[in-house]
């Protein structure tokens, strides 16, 4: 088999470097669809249906993009025209769903937001698929848990500028109130921004990576003609899926189950438990100017708390590769989901909102493991001639959890919680325990422990 060579830092670097322009997108979404929705008439107790269209487009789009990405090749690559296509469709929906308002008219605008988000999240799986792939294509084994540190840095770069974009806004200037059924024109002009970078983004990596033609990819990864001509059917590929991937999935569903839960509802907890927003808040038939304003206030803050927690993950992910060599993928994945726990259980602790930021430290070392640490253990026990499929199939164990999260997240808020979501906010800390204790039953790569090692 002939050697694949090491890429430099540099290579590294522009390989992944459309994340930081995907997670503007992504972080965007995170931190304000909830407000956008609620603001256009959702029911805020009822988010979690809404947000399931997200899941659902990735539960989708992702296996089957993985699997055209594996047979494309163009001038401009084999994972490339996926991701380029991605961002254009992503950075239109981004321009339109703030703005559903102007298109449609009362309820409508509520549907309009829905099937923009659809197609937001839809297009942004479509990028972000083939970019993991990508990244396993073009690193040698033993320059992957670097790579996947530099695609988990970027991410959160990304993130922090676009969770904080809102708050940017308003302290440039840009009005972050808005009348009832309308979205703040601070939310607004950060959707502009973010779909602009993130095209940007995007076009650095397609023209700055120059892809291995099938050829030589062929070679560096053993893979013969019978090999290529072998098919496998959907069904049988998720039947004989590499035992390790089995074992991720069960960390997995305790990882996205409380993200979904964090990203949901937030906005609903924080400002209800810091701001005073009442229970049975309805922002489009609220009058109350006071209710309304500290609404539109603790929006900002979660997106201030968001880029908080990114931060920290980009940090995170520069000491990872040390903290392995150290130790292991193993402890460092579970010490980094329950420093999560931890953070999100300590939400509920305080009376001042600035103090969650002490929260978000958590949140944001175990964001960083879940971007990173499942993929580097994952790349080591998985065929490269079906390296995009079956990262498409892992895929399923990132939104199974949400669609669940989803489905029963708003049942758990009213039922058991009365409403109150500060506490579902806690639920989502022990859950995220429990993935850390499941880490430890993941068996690793023998020859991958020891590239790591060295």
């Amino acid at each position: 088999m002939k050697k694949q060579p090491r890429l430099s830092f540099w290579q590294i670097w522009n390989l992944s470097f459309g994340f930081l322009g995907v997670q503007f997108g992504f972080a965007l979404q995170n931190a304000n669809a909830s407000r956008i929705l609620t603001s256009l008439g959702a029911d805020p107790h009822e988010l979690s249906f809404f947000w399931l269209v997200a899941p659902i487009m990735g539960l989708v789009v992702q296996p089957v993009v993985g699997a055209a990405s594996d047979k494309t090749w163009n001038r401009l690559g084999r994972r490339s025209p996926y991701i380029l296509f991605g961002a254009i469709v992503s950075m239109l929906a981004m321009f339109l769903m703030p703005n559903a308002p102007m298109f449609v008219k009362a309820g409508g605008a509520l549907v309009f937001g829905v099937v923009m988000l659809a197609l937001m999240d839809g297009s942004f799986n479509v990028t972000f698929q083939p970019f993991r792939a990508l990244v396993a294509d073009m690193t040698p084994e033993e320059q992957r848990n670097v790579g996947y540190s530099v695609q988990s840095f970027l991410i959160n770069v990304g993130a922090v500028i676009g969770s904080a974009l809102p708050f940017i806004m308003t302290a440039s200037g840009i009005s972050n109130e808005s009348a009832g059924g309308n979205v703040a024109p601070s939310v607004i002009w950060s959707f502009y921004i973010g779909g602009s970078l993130l095209l940007i983004s995007v076009l650095v990596t397609v023209f700055k990576t120059k892809e291995y033609p099938p050829e030589e990819f062929e070679a560096y990864n053993n893979i013969t003609e019978e090999d290529k001509e072998t098919k496998e059917s959907f069904w049988n590929l998720l039947m004989n899926m590499p035992k390790t991937m089995k074992q991720l999935s069960i960390v997995q569903m305790f990882s996205w189950f409380p993200l979904f839960l964090l990203w949901v509802y937030s906005t609903t907890a924080i400002s209800q438990h810091y701001f005073g927003v009442p229970i049975d808040f309805n922002a489009k038939t609220e009058t109350n100017k006071q209710i309304l304003d500290a609404f539109n206030e603790a929006g900002n803050w979660v997106g201030i708390c968001f880029a908080v927690y990114s931060l920290v993950a980009a940090l995170f992910s520069i000491v990872m590769p040390k903290l392995i060599s150290l130790t292991s993928r193993k402890t460092v994945y579970a010490g980094a989901l329950a420093m999560g726990g931890i953070g999100f259980i300590s939400t509920m602790m305080f009376s001042n909102h600035y103090l969650l930021l002490i929260s978000m430290i958590g949140v944001g070392i175990a964001w960083a493991g879940i971007l990173a640490m499942p993929y580097t253990i994952l790349s080591g026990v998985l065929p490269a001639k079906r390296m995009g499929v079956y990262m498409g199939l892992f895929n399923l164990t990132v939104v199974v959890p949400q669609i669940l999260s989803g489905v029963f997240g708003g049942p758990i808020l009213r039922t058991f919680f009365g409403g109150d979501g500060i506490c579902i906010l806690v639920l989502a800390g022990i859950i995220m325990i429990l993935g850390a204790i499941s880490v430890f039953f993941v068996k690793e790569s023998d020859k991958l422990k020891t590239i790591y090692k060295n």
